[in-house]
């Protein structure tokens, strides 16, 4: 890849498109509530990258924002196929759904499942990764 970019992703229209300058290793999956119900799934896996290090491309109008309500937490959408997209993960990082990355994620290795304790009573977790009742414990 280019200009330093790491890995390159976009969303299932390909109408939101995004680069990311660093290299990837660490997925992060999340099996709480909230992010089945985002993603009709089981949860949700994705990495962890600084701030700055992520940058959209292109049709950033399509970007939609969800908030729940009386809750800390914020999602975001593309409006036109309705693909989860990186958004705020705290003040200094950003998070990325990996089911949107198209190149960079040949080293990504399931680190981390956070909020076991309320995962689907259907869902398996298999062996990869250190599991976490709730959020990531440093």
């Amino acid at each position: 890849m280019n200009s330093g970019i790491c890995a390159t992703g976009s969303c299932n229209c390909g109408a939101v498109a995004f680069a990311v300058k660093v290299p990837l290793h660490s997925v992060f999956i999340c099996h709480c509530s909230i992010c089945r119900k985002s993603t009709g799934s089981g949860g949700i896996a994705v990495t962890i990258v600084p701030k700055q290090a992520l940058h959209f491309i292109g049709n950033t109008e399509q970007i939609k924002k969800w908030e729940k309500p009386n809750h800390d937490w914020l999602t975001q959408f593309c409006n036109s196929c309705g693909s989860p997209l990186p958004g705020k993960n705290d003040e200094n990082t950003y998070y990325i759904p990996v089911s949107l990355l198209d190149s960079g994620y040949e080293n990504l290795e399931v680190k981390h499942h956070l909020f076991v304790d309320s995962k689907a009573n259907w869902e398996e977790i298999g062996m990869m990764g250190k599991q976490h009742k709730e959020a990531f414990e440093k």
